[in-house]
């Protein structure tokens, strides 16, 4: 299982805009072939700074969906609304307790 982490810091015009196109795609997202699961998180301190949280089966389903159109589409729209650099981590699951 790999999990991805996606940290974004948002402008304030750019937070509706990001919410609108990630209420658009999300089932699109979580149906692509290998998501098991996929959520938004709002930073409790910074109201600006959303965090994505999907998990996938392997590797190679992570990277054919960040090949694929759908990425494609909707990173395009979501990279022009950020304040500052993304944070992005690729984790496996190691001790699960």
């Amino acid at each position: 299982m790999i999990i991805r982490i996606v940290r974004m810091h948002f402008t304030d015009a750019g937070v509706e805009e990001f919410l609108t196109i990630f209420n658009l795609y999300k089932k699109d997202i979580r149906n692509s072939e290998g998501c098991t699961h996929l959520e938004l998180l709002k930073d409790a301190d910074e109201p600006n700074t959303y965090t994505t949280l999907s998990y996938w089966n392997g590797a190679a389903d992570l990277e054919r969906y960040r090949k694929s159109e759908l990425f494609g589409t909707v990173w395009g729209q979501v990279k022009t609304l950020f304040r500052e650099r993304t944070q992005a981590f690729t984790l496996e699951k190691f001790i699960e307790v």
